[in-house]
């Protein structure tokens, strides 16, 4: 995995949000690149008891990444929808699906970019903070 071309690991950056923003973003190409070269009927596929599809689970970590960043970290009015389960709408497209998550992912990096890391959520009764946020 390590020296894959497109899988490798992120450099140390020198200091933890950095290190941690370079996970994240490794990781969310990690996931990205599992749904290359996918048909839709692939990317929908269920292979899991829980009905959870590759294209639910990216649509699903782009609504939570947006509830998490943009608003709890941020503080941003946003759309919360009750139910943030793992369904895709029927005309949804991989394409789709991805911008989406693209579009989050590159709205929650400017968002953290100059985040401290350990400042607390508001609101937050469990002492969560935005690094926590990250790692989560």
């Amino acid at each position: 995995m390590d020296g894959a071309p497109g899988h490798t690991l992120p450099a140390p950056a020198g200091a933890v949000q950095g290190d941690l923003l370079g996970f994240l973003a490794f990781l969310r190409g990690a996931l990205r690149r599992k749904l290359e070269g996918l048909t839709e009927e692939e990317a929908r596929r269920a292979p899991v008891g829980s009905g959870t599809s590759l294209l639910g689970l990216v649509s699903h970590l782009a609504a939570v990444e947006r509830y998490w960043v943009h608003h709890r970290v941020a503080g941003q009015e946003v759309a919360l929808t009750p139910d943030v389960g793992f369904d895709v709408a029927p005309d949804e497209t991989i394409g789709d699906v991805l911008a989406r998550y693209r579009a989050v992912a590159a709205r929650s990096d400017e968002l953290l970019a100059s985040c401290d890391l350990d400042r607390q959520l508001g609101r937050s009764r469990e002492g969560r903070t935005v690094g926590w946020v990250l790692v989560h």
